[in-house]
């Protein structure tokens, strides 16, 4: 396998290699804790972890009572994560989740100014149903977002360091909803859909949960090894074909340059650089988490619809004839698959 240059990692292979084990043994022992008490979403488990190792945030879609706000909080758990918990509303205000400055009186009668954090302050935020707050609401997470920091007042505070954003939406009731802008869509690494369990995992499920006792998660790491892990996802090599796979599947996405007939025929606009970005995170993240030196073609093929559903757009006549976007990006991959 050719290593393009510019992703080589140039420290000693045998090191690397060692790392990448070590961090693979704890990895498993987060999934397999997380296996215990989220029943029947393995994919959900994995492509979480992946956001999370990758340094992103992910928006979980799924229909109520599938275990998002579960698996949110059991995250926070395994991993070591302060995690905290915001129900967006449509009075929600930007000050209840960024906080507000109060003014208050001492003793002497002088009277200050003093900053309250809101819940982003954590490393581990849900924001269920993001898309019933207002708009002007939604923004206050742009910036945490994007910057991990937020600025009250004229005055910048930093957020704790790993900050992750997992938000929650119901695809099905739309009314009272304010859909999420493009631009916020783009701060999620991924959007990972959320379906029903198998018949078997249900069953497990019924018996493990309506008991006298049931299970309760146990931390596998701590917040410092899952930044030792995000810092050991970059330095993952990547070789040139995975590379050039990743440059081919995005910029084919796009319908004013694509010659892939369902794109531009059904897709109003693409993904951008930003996903190229995406993907070769969670490619490498991928292959860190199941213990490999480095990402495949096939790694590509498996995070494509989670990196890239959210970032395109179907055109009115797709809607219309019933096309779905996972279908437009499985056309996409299917030259590697």
């Amino acid at each position: 396998m050719t290593l393009s240059n510019s992703v080589v990692d140039p420290a000693d292979p045998k090191l690397l290699l060692a790392e990448v084990e070590t961090a693979g043994e704890r990895l498993a022992a987060a999934r397999a804790g997380l296996g215990r008490i989220i029943f029947g979403q393995r994919q959900v488990i994995d492509l979480s972890l992946i956001t999370l190792l990758s340094g992103g945030h992910a928006l979980l879609v799924g229909v109520p009572g599938l275990a998002k706000t579960r698996l949110v909080e059991t995250l926070g758990t395994v991993l070591g994560l302060d995690d905290r918990r915001v129900q967006f509303t449509p009075d929600l205000m930007p000050a209840d989740i960024i906080g507000s400055e109060v003014l208050e009186e001492g003793e002497s009668g002088r009277r200050n100014f003093r900053y309250i954090k809101g819940p982003v302050f954590c490393q581990l935020l849900m924001a269920d149903e993001i898309n019933r707050a207002s708009p002007r609401t939604q923004s206050a997470l742009l910036q945490a977002m994007q910057e991990h920091r937020v600025s009250v007042a004229g005055q910048y505070h930093p957020l704790p360091s790993p900050f992750h954003v997992l938000a929650t939406q119901n695809p099905l009731e739309q009314e009272g909803t304010y859909p999420l802008p493009e631009a916020q869509l783009d701060r999620f690494l991924m959007q990972v859909d959320v379906g029903y369990p198998d018949l078997e995992a249900e069953r497990r499920m019924l018996i493990a949960t309506t008991g006298a006792t049931e299970e309760k998660a146990t931390q596998a790491m701590t917040a410092a090894e899952l930044q030792q892990a995000q810092r050991l996802v970059r330095r993952i090599p990547v070789g040139d074909s995975v590379v050039e796979a990743i440059l081919a599947l995005v910029r084919s996405g796009r319908p004013d340059t694509s010659t892939v007939e369902i794109v531009r025929a059904n897709v109003a606009w693409g993904p951008g650089p930003r996903a190229s970005q995406a993907l070769m995170l969670a490619c490498r993240a991928r292959a860190l988490m199941e213990g490999r030196l480095a990402p495949s073609v096939d790694d590509v093929v498996t995070l494509a619809p989670a990196v890239l559903r959210h970032r395109m757009a179907l055109n009115f006549a797709a809607r219309a004839e019933g096309i779905d976007i996972d279908q437009v990006i499985g056309k996409l991959c299917e030259p590697y698959a």
